[in-house]
């Protein structure tokens, strides 16, 4: 038996502020783009997990009205958890995303706990941060 993870959702005010970050900046490709209604569910991958896919989705999309605007005040006050990316060049990656105009939340820095990172927000306000293996 195997298990690995498929998909996971971040929640966007707005899909498409959102793809100028997670496929320009980050250099993500799309995948998927559906509509339903009102509503889009639009899922970003990588060369590097091909079995693995973000699926950006405003915070109605698939909910009741009280789960999505109780969704939607988690997401304005910025407190829904954090995703983490890895790269190989930490750097470049962290430019490239400065020069999108990403909120800089931190600098690369190295960790005491090993990896050295960064972070920004996203159009929406969540928290993404990008680290890089400690070199041996």
């Amino acid at each position: 038996m195997t298990i690995a993870l498929q998909y996971c959702h971040v929640t966007v005010n707005d899909v498409d502020e959102s793809l100028g970050f997670y496929r320009d900046a980050l250099g993500l490709e799309v995948r998927n783009d559906v509509a339903s209604g009102d509503h889009r569910w639009v899922t970003l991958g990588s060369s590097t997990q091909p079995g693995l896919e973000i699926v950006l989705s405003d915070p109605h999309a698939g909910r009741s009205r009280s789960d999505g605007d109780a969704l939607q005040e988690l997401l304005t006050k910025g407190v829904l958890p954090m995703i983490v990316f890895r790269t190989d060049d930490l750097d470049a990656t962290f430019e490239r995303v400065r020069v999108s105009g990403a909120e800089v939340l931190q600098e690369p820095i190295d960790q005491p706990w090993g990896p050295r990172d960064c972070a920004f927000r996203d159009p929406s306000g969540n928290m993404v941060r990008i680290s890089q293996e400690p070199k041996a």
